[in-house]
């Protein structure tokens, strides 16, 4: 969430531990039971770190 907000990205967090709707959602979405997962236009990455959010976001979603 750091590596967002620094960038001044707005997201939504679900509480996938007190939530079982959320964590449904995350299982459907990743294929996988490990957070964090994030959807951003459809495209997923799960288990990630900062290092590999980086690469993420400058993959697919890189403009300029």
């Amino acid at each position: 969430m750091s590596w967002l907000d620094e960038r001044g990205v707005q997201y939504e967090k679900l509480d996938v531990i007190a939530d079982a709707k959320a964590m449904d959602e995350m299982v459907k979405l990743s294929g996988q039971m490990l957070a964090p997962v994030i959807d951003v236009d459809g495209k997923i990455l799960a288990d990630f770190g900062p290092e590999e959010l980086e690469t993420f976001w400058e993959k697919n979603f890189r403009h300029g």
